[in-house]
């Protein structure tokens, strides 16, 4: 069911707004390859958007992340909805912050990322959830998982700027605006620079 050229102006004109890291011929670009995408989906789920295979497909593919725990959340975060299928306007935004968003768009993007039971908290359980897949386990260690309990204990006394045990948002910006290198602190789910 092809939309009518006046509604995919409105469509358009519309993304364009509201992605404000987009120029219109990029977010024509972005609805062409949603399009793509969806072409590739379609048959799989009655909406019209992006699963969610197809979604971590391209994340893999384009983006190179491959923790599927996280991969997972950044699909949560991108369906605002919540109706398990990414739309258009989903697409173009997600992507404006993914690609292109400020420091502090990126900051509460990772942070929703991180709070993997999205309470408002990322806690110590959490944490370990994220990193106990990305430490390279060593032969001789006898528990594995010491070195992520650690690695958390370093986390915290560097990050939990109120102590009470777990990172708040406010605690989590802090961190990272006193050293960028902690926005991805628990993993990659950021593109690249390339």
């Amino acid at each position: 069911a092809a939309m009518s050229r006046r509604r995919q102006q409105e469509l358009m004109d519309s993304l364009s707004r509201s992605a404000k890291h987009f120029n219109r011929s990029e977010v024509e670009c972005l609805v062409k390859l949603f399009n793509t995408l969806v072409a590739k989906s379609s048959g799989r789920s009655a909406a019209v958007g992006l699963d969610r295979i197809v979604f971590q497909d391209t994340l893999y593919c384009a983006f190179g992340m491959t923790d599927d725990v996280l991969m997972d959340r950044v699909f949560c975060i991108f369906d605002r909805d919540n109706d398990n299928c990414i739309d258009v306007v989903e697409w173009v935004q997600g992507l404006s912050v993914f690609l292109r968003g400020t420091l502090e768009e990126r900051i509460k993007y990772c942070f929703e990322v991180y709070d993997l039971n999205q309470d408002g908290h990322i806690s110590k359980e959490e944490m370990f959830q994220m990193l106990k897949n990305s430490l390279l386990k060593q032969p001789a260690e006898d528990d594995p998982d010491e070195g992520v309990k650690d690695l958390i204990d370093i986390i915290m006394k560097k990050m939990d700027y109120d102590h009470d045990g777990m990172l708040s948002f406010t605690d989590f910006e802090t961190a990272v605006k006193n050293e960028n290198l902690l926005l991805e602190a628990f993993g990659p789910c950021l593109p690249d620079i390339k």
